[in-house]
């Protein structure tokens, strides 16, 4: 048996004790502990400790300040289970203590990964451009189960959806006006589905910007491409041959053959 000789505060932590022991032959440093475990286990002035307690006071203290840890890890956001088993594994945390205390936080509500996806979808849907596929790939890539995922994005309205597309959409093909609509469209249609959204809703809402098709936009953009390809192909080709390769590019470029025949009709080709 051992007798706690004095506690004293750390210097660096407040919040953190020494305490001394008297084996019979003096007076000599033992260990350190938190307050938490200070005060669960009354630890005092001339109380006898035996080397068990001694071992699971010790312990104790390792596992407060791992939990404390995860703790500061969860001040800054939500995390999932899996976010906070990663951190403790890099922190090289006993597996034995980070199931503890990952159980502790489950019981005290702050891990729950169904809270967490809910909060994570509303976050998405107010600050990005992303489509319920792409949110519930993010959210099973953090830990999260498929099952849950799956239910978290179900709160993505379809209208919410088609008008986050619509608007996006509408800005981007202010950037691309050098290429035909239906080239811009489809280059649309690839990202939408990059960025998570469905098939039927990404057809919906581009179906309604393809009624607004702005068809000074659309001959700009066919002068712009025809005169590149006439300028290419005029080198080698005149005649029929010329016209026929710059009808090809152009269509392979997106243009509608009405319009391709009507640039060319221009031009003279």
């Amino acid at each position: 048996m051992q007798k706690i000789t004095r506690i004293t505060t750390q210097k660096k932590s407040k919040e953190r004790y020494n305490i001394y022991l008297d084996d019979g032959k003096g007076e000599k440093y033992g260990f350190s502990v938190d307050e938490a475990v200070l005060i669960e286990f009354h630890l005092r002035k001339n109380l006898e400790l035996d080397d068990e307690m001694i071992a699971l006071l010790i312990k104790k203290d390792t596992l407060h300040k791992s939990y404390t840890q995860a703790i500061h890890f969860l001040s800054f956001r939500m995390r999932t289970e899996k976010e906070i088993y990663d951190y403790l594994v890099k922190k090289e945390i006993e597996a034995e203590h980070i199931k503890e205390i990952i159980n502790k936080l489950i019981k005290e509500k702050l891990i729950d990964d169904r809270q967490f996806a809910e909060m994570f979808v509303r976050t998405r849907i107010n600050t990005a451009s992303k489509g319920p596929m792409l949110i519930k790939k993010e959210l099973i890539e953090k830990g999260v189960s498929a099952s849950i995922a799956s239910e978290a994005v179900q709160a993505y309205p379809y209208e919410v959806q088609y008008e986050k597309i619509s608007k996006w959409a509408e800005k981007k093909l202010k950037l691309q006006k050098k290429d035909s609509f239906k080239k811009q469209i489809q280059q649309l249609q690839v990202t939408l589905i990059q960025k998570g959204f469905t098939q039927d809703v990404i057809k919906d809402a581009l179906s309604e910007i393809h009624e607004e098709k702005d068809e000074d936009e659309e001959w700009n953009a066919i002068v712009f491409q025809g005169d590149k390809l006439v300028n290419k192909h005029q080198r080698k080709f005149e005649g029929y041959e010329l016209r026929n390769k710059v009808k090809e590019g152009l269509y392979r470029k997106g243009f509608p053959i009405d319009l391709i025949n009507r640039f060319l009709d221009d031009k003279k080709v």
